[in-house]
């Protein structure tokens, strides 16, 4: 099968570790308790009462000397934190005493006491009172209930007596779900793993598939056409506003696809499907090589023809340069096109020039958009073959009907007063014209997801029922809607369906 392909095969593979991964994941945080944990370790546990260090009979180290009883006295600094997975409250702590912890110094007398705390948590102290539980007798600390986030800490400064250096220094105390147990600080020259040994196998095996996907990638053979490449020759007609897309997209497709012809022949939407309805009806069953684009939904009567959803197609209102105006209300527009509106010096009390109004013909799906989308009526009816003279004396405006959308930009930037519509980058180089807003609403592709501009459609290809997969119709439709096509749907000013935003634009906009 086609696609047992190894970089298909790879893939799949890594796809399916890592949902199984995420599913364990899932799994242990399900299953797995999270404790709480109360860590201690001694930080320090020095003489500072000895008369001499030995060896060194002449160097003094004692702070105490003179006082009595603490010639042997020591200090010790403790630390105790939430090295757990949870944050320790108050009522977290089990023993029935008032006291949540006991430090038990085995062999020494407790003598004196002092809490610090980090910056940021000074909040602490509060809770090292006599009335909390706080208090010392004899080898014992009893600490308070001090409730801790994860991470948090304080330090215990103690000053003993009685016993030598080193003694056996532990932390008792009941926590619900939870344990208190000594832990240890990392040395600089030593790191914990950050991840356990699980993971890091895993992590191995997914490294493994990605350098594996990349050296098949990289070692494969490159002169193989793209996927979707098949031979023979499809011939793509309809939208003439889409007709500067199909064109770009044949001539990069019969590149890539070595016995690939690509044809395109474009007389408008409708005309365009109703050859593809033509041909499909003298296939006798099949599905002709015919592809048909429109500027919208195909009309009724066509129950055979499938749909494919290419990119959403932005359209314009083009006035000629000799009329200052760069905005119309909704409104007004469609006052011109009832022919209410004779001269525009009706709308800016200035101008004074006849209406001309350049349609396209009943073939144009861009007419049919504007119609539907914008004047939610039919145009009226044609008074002019050449856009300048009335044939019908008694229409209110001069309205021809042109064939394709070159020809109604041209046609508009030669007779001053004229109006007309096309897609959106056509007119890009043209000169004489300029484009008009609608209400304040510019149009743009870029703001088609969130705009209330009227004048916009999606385009759709058409084919003959359902081409064969390893058909040259199927293969140019797939480089088109989600292939290398893309980028040049997007260079025109359109926005591809297959992208998120086309996606959600594609799906609101259909009918």
């Amino acid at each position: 099968m086609e696609w047992l392909s190894p970089e298909n095969v790879v893939a799949v593979t890594t796809a399916l570790l890592g949902v199984l991964v995420s599913c364990g994941v899932l799994w242990y945080e399900r299953r797995v308790p999270r404790r709480r944990r109360i860590g201690y370790r001694v930080q320090m546990d020095t003489a500072i009462g000895s008369s001499v260090r030995a060896g060194r009979p002449n160097f003094r180290l004692g702070l105490f000397n003179e006082a009595p009883g603490m010639a042997d006295a020591t200090l010790v600094l403790l630390r105790i934190e939430n090295d757990g997975s949870q944050s320790i409250a108050g009522n977290d702590y089990t023993g029935r005493e008032i006291h949540g912890l006991s430090v038990e110094f085995t062999g020494r007398t407790v003598r004196a006491i002092a809490v610090t705390q980090p910056l940021g948590a000074e909040h602490l102290m509060d809770h090292f009172t006599a009335s909390a539980g706080m208090r010392h007798s004899g080898a014992t600390i009893h600490l308070p209930r001090v409730p801790l986030n994860q991470g948090q800490h304080f330090k215990l400064l103690v000053l003993l007596t009685s016993g030598p250096v080193g003694g056996d220094i532990t932390v008792t105390g009941g926590i619900r779900d939870g344990d208190v147990l000594p832990n240890r600080a990392v040395p600089t020259d030593e790191r914990l793993p950050l991840f356990s040994r699980a993971a890091r196998l895993v992590t191995v095996l997914l490294t493994v598939c990605v350098v594996t996907l990349a050296s098949i990638i990289v070692a494969r053979d490159d002169d193989r056409p793209p996927m979707g490449c098949a031979t023979g020759t499809v011939t793509l007609t309809g939208s003439t506003a889409f007709e500067p897309v199909l064109r770009e997209l044949a001539a990069k497709y019969e590149k890539e696809c070595d016995g690939a012809t690509v044809e395109v022949d474009a007389h408008g939407s409708n005309a365009g499907i109703r050859a593809l309805a033509e041909a499909g009806a003298a296939a006798k069953g099949g599905s002709p090589a015919v592809i048909a684009l429109a500027d919208g939904p195909k009309p009724g009567g066509h129950p055979a023809l499938r749909e494919h959803r290419v990119a959403v197609s932005v359209f314009t209102l083009v006035v000629n340069d000799a009329v200052p105006l760069t905005d119309l209300p909704l409104d007004d527009v469609r006052r011109l096109y009832r022919g209410e509106i004779t001269n525009w010096r009706q709308l800016d009390g200035v101008t004074d020039l006849p209406v001309r109004l350049v349609s396209r013909d009943a073939n144009s799906g861009t007419r049919e958009v504007f119609q539907r989308r914008v004047l939610h009526r039919n145009e009226p009816v044609n008074s002019s073959r050449d856009c300048v003279t009335k044939d019908d004396p008694g229409a209110p405006v001069v309205r021809c009907e042109l064939d394709g959308t070159r020809q109604v930009l041209a046609a508009v930037a030669a007779h001053k007063g004229a109006i007309g519509y096309s897609e959106l980058r056509s007119g890009d180089e043209l000169k004489g014209l300029h484009r008009l807003t609608i209400d304040g609403e510019a149009p743009s592709v870029d703001t088609i997801d969130t705009s209330d501009y009227p004048y916009r459609e999606i385009e759709y290809a058409y084919t003959y029922g359902r081409p064969p997969t390893d058909s040259l119709v199927a293969g140019f439709l797939a480089y088109m809607s989600r292939g290398g096509g893309q980028d040049v749907i997007t260079t025109h000013g359109h926005l591809p369906c297959a992208t998120p935003k086309g996606l959600r634009v594609c799906g609101e906009d259909s009918p």
